[in-house]
């Protein structure tokens, strides 16, 4: 990695962004946290990092800037709540347009060099022509979630047009793992595993054929290292390029909980894509990056930390 930088991370609080801060952290980053806690958990903070308990739509992100003067922006925080975007699209864009774009002014006024911005696959490719999807794939978002990840995606090229910034997308698969939040915006993962632990029945929509591409948490942390190198710009998928459907990750996870529930399906989600699964072999050529949990075992220690966090 080299040399010890500043980071900010928005939703650093948050399931992914709190991995990310304490791999951050490990390797003698000085790291900068701004959550607003609306879903992220205090108790994911890492104590080696500053917090700021802020909204990134507010006017006092200047000031963190100001103060702060970080070389590299992790940019996390969102809405990412799908159905809640279908729900609400006004709060959606305000949050992941327009907080996104308070984000990236406050980084071209403070001279930070790169932002490195989360961004979603499966959400900005829609129903798929390609199986599995490359970087290059139309995107055709079914969702205000996925019209707004895509909207900070075009801004963040045009800011690096206009401003010399250094952007890096990355666009993820469906990410899973320990403190994925089971309430909030709800990985499918993180639901299953705690009804079965609560001896609840889980239900699969439909027919429990569709198909997602599960990416462990930490192998999603090491794209977002991998990145953070000087010459690396540009969009990247962050995915295992393998489908599971959602009957053969039920499975999986009833093994691992000893789990008597049956299989039960309920009526299909409205909009819900069929296949979706995408191809990270650019991020494997151009920085060796390998997801490398295979998706037993990430389910596995996911299923252990909810045991304990429960017990």
């Amino acid at each position: 990695m080299g040399a010890c930088m500043k980071v900010l991370v928005t939703g650093g609080a948050g399931f992914i962004g709190s991995h990310l801060v304490d791999r951050l952290v490990q390797e003698g980053h000085e790291v900068v946290v701004v959550d607003n806690l609306s879903t992220g958990k205090r108790r994911n903070l890492n104590r080696a990092a500053r917090f700021c308990k802020l909204d990134i739509q507010s006017w006092r992100l200047e000031r963190v800037f100001r103060n702060e003067r970080p070389n590299i922006v992790m940019h996390l925080a969102a809405q990412m709540d799908v159905r809640k975007s279908v729900e609400d699209p006004v709060f959606d864009a305000q949050v992941n347009v327009l907080g996104m774009l308070n984000v990236l002014q406050q980084a071209v006024r403070h001279g930070v060099r790169k932002v490195v911005f989360s961004s979603s696959g499966g959400a900005i490719y829609g129903e798929q022509e390609i199986y599995p999807a490359p970087e290059s794939h139309v995107t055709r978002p079914l969702s205000p979630y996925g019209i707004s990840k895509l909207c900070g995606e075009q801004y963040l090229s045009y800011y690096q047009r206009v401003s010399g910034l250094q952007m890096v997308s990355l666009r993820y698969a469906n990410v899973y793992g320990p403190r994925q939040d089971p309430d909030g915006e709800a990985g499918v993962v993180a639901i299953f595993i705690q009804k079965l632990l609560n001896n609840e029945q889980a239900i699969i929509n439909g027919n429990g054929r569709q198909t997602r591409d599960f990416v462990y948490v930490e192998d999603v942390v090491e794209a977002n290292l991998a990145v953070m190198g000087q010459e690396t710009q540009g969009t990247y998928n962050v995915g295992t390029g393998e489908e599971t459907s959602i009957n053969d990750l039920l499975r999986i996870l009833v093994t691992h909980t000893n789990s008597t529930c049956k299989e039960v399906h309920g009526p299909a989600k409205n909009g819900e894509q069929v296949r979706s699964v995408i191809d990270s072999s650019k991020l494997r050529q151009e920085l060796s990056w390998e997801p490398k949990t295979e998706l037993s075992e990430g389910l596995k220690r996911t299923v252990d930390y909810f045991r304990e966090r429960m017990s």
